[in-house]
């Protein structure tokens, strides 16, 4: 896995997403609540923060809890939520020591179905079906690995120029593209709650 990626929007930190497996599962899980591309830097800074060039899931499992997330909380902090995120990161790197030997890339390699791998990606602490889904797409999209059936399996983010997730970014303009996409999907949520409202 050596690719480069466009998330973070920042040379050092994409690098390592496209090097590393952990890195990549890592910033999907940070994902949430705040802007991709500060979810992606993630990685990064934990893994500066730690002394390291890249995440070990074996180092991560066993770190002193307050320490890690003490670690995440330092300014600027990884998170908006960092003593919970600190929590999760942990909880799925300890998942990858206990069923992959600390091995991120072992979740996908070698597997031929795509059903089967978003499986796997969905029993990782913190992944639900909607981010096991966008994971499962950005890893056919961008990172080539493509197992029987993972664009059915991915859904609609799986799809060939959809630009919904950041399974579809390449760079500014698609970023944008994608953002636009959420941000559409928000007003019309927030338009069927208030329509619902409206109805009761």
């Amino acid at each position: 896995m050596d690719v480069t990626l466009h998330l973070a929007q920042d040379p050092e930190a994409d690098r390592l997403l496209g090097r590393s497996p952990l890195a990549a599962l890592t910033g999907m899980l940070l994902d949430q609540q705040i802007p991709m591309e500060w979810a992606f830097k993630g990685p990064a800074t934990i893994a500066q923060r730690l002394g390291a060039d890249d995440l070990d899931a074996h180092e991560i499992a066993a770190y002193d809890p307050e320490a890690f997330a003490a670690l995440l909380s330092e300014k600027p902090a990884v998170h908006r939520y960092p003593g919970s995120m600190a929590g999760r990161v942990q909880q799925l790197c300890r998942y990858l020591v206990e069923h992959y030997d600390g091995d991120a890339e072992a979740v996908w390699r070698g597997v031929d179905d795509g059903k089967e791998l978003l499986k796997r990606l969905q029993e990782l602490p913190g992944f639900g079906k909607q981010k096991a889904q966008i994971f499962l797409a950005l890893l056919g999209k961008r990172l080539g690995v493509r197992p029987t059936g993972w664009r059915e399996a991915a859904g609609a983010y799986g799809e060939e120029e959809s630009f919904r997730s950041v399974a579809d970014i390449t760079g500014p303009e698609s970023l944008a593209k994608v953002r636009a996409h959420k941000q559409e999907m928000k007003a019309a949520a927030k338009a069927a709650k208030a329509a619902k409202k409206t109805g009761a």
